[in-house]
């Protein structure tokens, strides 16, 4: 008989699309969602969420609503979060009981309901800045920016002699480095897996997810994945809104190859363990991102808006080494970025989206979050 995964937070982005990934190798789907309006502003559940999936409502943090849940469940996939570096840093309360009480209740519940394996996501955030290389050569892992202000001529990390540093492609050995509460709320998930799963006998796996795009983003939470916010205000006739200088690197990854390496790291025997980046192995600055998604949404008229101003929490260069999912999982990200972000504008098309950019700005200055 097929496997029941439970995929927490499965109503969500990533999760419809792994969703129905699992259907498709022939696996059985349930999900626990509680629906939060910030992610579902219409309340019920997405239309897109195959008709096959036994869907439980229901908040990870209620410890009866994940027993329930639990019940008769063969393998986990935990993706239920609070998503988002800047909120992270006024609302510590609400994401640390969402990310961090909700890992423990689920854990705390599998020691009654042992699975096979859990697979738990985790964010690239946990690195803080990526990896540096000084104009020595040497590696450099605790890179850290100085104090940020509008108008800064370098927003990049130096050195103590104050030379530039090059960002390389941060592999999973690289000391974690928490510079938000998100961070923060991540690595503990991470941790908390691995250490409560092995000794009830369950497998354990995290991914370290870099930037997720893909159709089914939901375009009016301005706390979400970049694409998404900037979709939500080319839509609305507004040009992407960038902190900084816009030259900020990050790695991009098409939903669809996030949601094979769930399924996948759900069944490969190396993935027990394992700690795993998951991204595209390409970095591009979010200046170029936003010019591009402009182009295949028809918006080329609306040239990015360049802040010149930096957010508490954000860092400056981050992108995925890939070596170790490729080696150990034979993991590699498919999707061509130009043909993903087609894929994109192709679903925003059809799509109605609240710009709430600016809100989420003006809340984060309220607070002295931007400088």
């Amino acid at each position: 008989m097929a496997e029941l995964i439970l995929v927490t937070g499965g109503a969500g982005f990533i999760g419809r699309h792994l969703a129905r990934e699992l259907l498709g190798r022939g696996q059985r789907v349930r999900v626990l969602d509680a629906l939060i309006p910030q992610v579902h502003p219409n309340g019920g559940q997405p239309a897109d969420l195959p008709a096959d999936v036994d869907f439980r409502h229901g908040d990870v943090r209620d410890p009866d609503a994940v027993a329930a849940a639990l019940e008769g469940v063969d393998a986990v996939v935990h993706l239920a979060a609070e998503v988002g570096v800047g909120q992270s840093m006024y609302e510590a309360a609400r994401y640390t009981a969402t990310n961090e009480l909700g890992t423990a209740i689920l854990m705390e519940r599998l020691m009654d309901h042992p699975v096979r394996r859990i697979v738990t996501a985790s964010s690239m955030s946990i690195y803080g800045e990526g990896l540096y290389r000084d104009a020595d050569g040497a590696l450099v892992e605790d890179a850290v920016r100085g104090v940020l202000h509008d108008g800064q001529r370098s927003w990049d990390p130096c050195d103590a002699r104050g030379r530039p540093l090059t960002p390389v492609a941060t592999p999973e050995w690289k000391a974690p480095a928490l510079s938000s509460v998100y961070a923060l709320n991540k690595y503990v998930q991470e941790r908390m897996t691995h250490i409560m799963a092995a000794p009830y006998g369950i497998e354990s796996t995290c991914l370290r997810l870099f930037n997720v795009y893909g159709p089914g983003q939901a375009l009016s939470n301005p706390y979400t994945g970049v694409l998404a916010i900037f979709a939500a205000r080319l839509m609305n006739g507004q040009p992407p809104m960038i902190f900084e200088d816009g030259e900020q690197r990050r790695d991009f990854v098409h939903v669809g190859d996030v949601a094979r390496a769930f399924a996948d790291a759900l069944d490969h025997p190396a993935a027990a363990g394992g700690t795993f980046n998951i991204g595209s192995g390409a970095d591009r600055s979010v200046r170029e991102v936003a010019r591009a998604l402009g182009a295949a949404m028809g918006k080329n008229d609306l040239e990015p808006d360049i802040l010149g101003k930096a957010r508490t929490g954000d860092i400056r260069h981050c992108y995925c080494d890939t070596t170790l999912a490729r080696e150990v999982l034979g993991f590699e990200a498919r999707q061509d970025f130009g043909e993903g972000l087609a894929d994109l504008a192709q679903w925003l098309a059809g799509q109605t989206a609240e710009d709430r950019a600016a809100t989420a700005r003006e809340e984060l200055e309220a607070r002295g979050l931007v400088a």
